[in-house]
């Protein structure tokens, strides 16, 4: 498995649907994920720091792990199928007691970046579903890829994450 971060939230202009973009440490590889709206807003709002009055979707479900006695570990995706993401959520209790809980990619990464726990991808996953940001005829693409999506904010969607609502994209299988 690698360990991979986020690199940040990126839109499909064809669709408008939102993209997760993951990235190795090395910036070798990136995995862009299709997501929903929902999830690019939680996503969003953790990275920038946006901080709510009451608990949002995501908060919500950390505070029912933390209060039933477990934390989240880790979050995996682990299969890729039909360009369906597949991911679990690894939590553990104070007894090592570990539960594995199926997820989409989107929801286990906005969990994981709420309590800093890492996000793993497997061998499968990185061989069939990123693309190289590293080779040298691709590396001036790449380094703009890369620059562009380090930069990009909420305010270049031309509408803050709050206007974004299930109903104008699909969401993630």
């Amino acid at each position: 498995m690698i360990k991979m971060y986020v690199m940040g939230i990126a839109l499909d202009t064809r669709t408008g649907t939102p993209i997760v973009v993951l990235n190795d440490e090395e910036n070798r590889r990136a995995l862009p994920i299709w997501i929903g709206t929902a999830e690019a807003s939680a996503i969003i709002r953790q990275l920038e720091n946006i901080k709510s009055a009451r608990p949002m979707t995501h908060d919500l479900v950390c505070n029912m792990i933390d209060q039933l006695g477990y934390h989240l570990v880790k979050v995996e995706i682990n299969d890729l199928n039909a360009d369906t993401y597949y991911a679990n959520i690894y939590l553990s209790d104070q007894a090592d007691k570990e539960l594995i809980v199926d997820s989409r990619p989107s929801d286990a990464i906005a969990l994981a970046l709420r309590v800093e726990a890492p996000i793993y991808v497997t061998a499968n996953v990185i061989a069939d579903g990123t693309i190289s940001t590293d080779q040298s005829r691709d590396e001036e693409e790449a380094g703009e890829f890369r620059d562009w999506l380090k930069d990009l904010k909420p305010a270049d969607f031309n509408r803050s994450p709050d206007s974004l609502n299930d109903e104008e994209f699909p969401s993630e299988n």
